[in-house]
């Protein structure tokens, strides 16, 4: 064989959840929305002209981070947009750490945190989440080359309030922090309120969850105009044109179009706590979730089992063969129909297995 395979990368790449297309599948794994895009968002998408295609797009996003750092109160000089937060995020971690100290994220968040790390050569290190799933400021009290913090944290969907970011952001003023904001929509405070007070803060965003647009790949981040310039160093040295036209078009409807996304959100969080205390009611722990998905665990079940005995019936939800939460599913809020029938399906499991 030749010797040129010794060359190839080796590395673990982030496993995105299954995306099985069955019909009649309730597909509860991957946290999209499951209600469509807001009206104006679908009229941009059909009404766009298709000749434009034949120019490149705007190299800046000029009219959606107009739009975004209007409606976040921020000058345009403080937002950056790209093809997914999971874009934006690598361009940060690329941008922000370059130390030969370690970037510190918790041991049970977003798995693609480490994939980046070992993509770009950063040194990290895990900080554990206490035993309730929380994280704690003291925690990150040590030296670093950065944070990173998704909040509400994935997987187990637990918001931590803006005391915690205070504390963590004047306990580290030389590194800077990334606050990972891709739920926050569903529950959370957002760190965005204090971005005027630390310029050592980036939050990063997305159209995926709230906006129901997972399927076009559209993100954005706030932070200090230095900490943008950089990141958009970043972008132009990779693809100067990282968002396209059609993506453009409909995002900026999207942002507009409030009413829309806050009614559709309002019925997620009210279908989210309704499933939280009928799981409960069947013996489930079931943490406080301030995502679009919940994190649920029972003294008697076993997750994969159960996550198999689902998948065998059409429904998909996640589980992670990983220390410290193997023993959990988390479980994507759907339509109230949806969750009915999961709810129904866990029951049988539960009389099956004799499980009280």
């Amino acid at each position: 064989m030749g010797g040129w395979r010794d060359n190839l990368i080796d590395i673990e790449p982030y496993a995105p959840g299954e995306q099985i297309r069955v019909p009649g599948l309730i597909k509860l794994n991957t946290n999209e929305n499951p209600f469509p895009p807001s009206p104006a968002a679908a009229s941009a998408a059909g009404s766009f002209d298709a000749k434009s295609l034949m120019r490149y797009p705007d190299p800046d996003a000029g009219e959606l981070v107009g739009i975004l750092a209007a409606k976040a109160g921020v000058s345009e000089d403080m937002v950056v947009a790209g093809n997914g937060s999971d874009e934006i995020l690598a361009f940060a971690f690329r941008a922000f750490f370059n130390s030969s100290r370690p970037v510190l994220f918790p041991d049970v968040t977003y798995s693609f945190y480490p994939v980046w790390c070992r993509l770009f050569g950063i040194s990290y290190e895990e900080i554990p989440l206490r035993d309730d799933f929380h994280m704690y400021a003291a925690d990150y009290e040590r030296e670093n080359g950065g944070v990173v913090i998704a909040n509400p944290n994935a997987p187990t969907g637990i918001a931590e309030g803006l005391g915690f970011f205070r504390n963590l952001l004047d306990a580290n003023p030389d590194s800077i922090v990334i606050v990972d904001e891709a739920y926050v929509d569903f529950g959370a405070d957002s760190a965005l309120t204090l971005i005027g007070e630390y310029d050592n803060l980036f939050v990063a965003r997305t159209f995926s969850k709230s906006r129901s647009l997972a399927g076009l790949r559209l993100g954005f981040g706030y932070g200090h105009a230095d900490l943008v310039v950089s990141v958009n160093a970043v972008k132009n040295s990779f693809n100067s044109y990282a968002v396209d036209s059609f993506a453009m078009a409909v995002g900026a409807e999207a942002a507009r179009d409030d009413r829309y996304y806050r009614e559709r959100t309002a019925e997620l969080v009210r279908v989210r706590d309704s499933f939280t205390e009928s799981m409960r009611g069947l013996g489930f722990i079931v943490y406080d979730s301030s995502a679009n998905f919940v994190f649920v665990s029972h003294p008697g079940v076993d997750a994969g089992d159960m996550y198999g005995w689902l998948k065998g019936r059409d429904i998909l939800v996640r589980w992670f063969d990983k220390p410290r939460i193997r023993d959990h599913l988390r479980i994507t809020i759907g339509l109230a129909e949806e969750m009915d029938a999961l709810f129904t399906a866990i029951s049988t499991y539960m009389k099956e297995k004799n499980i009280r």
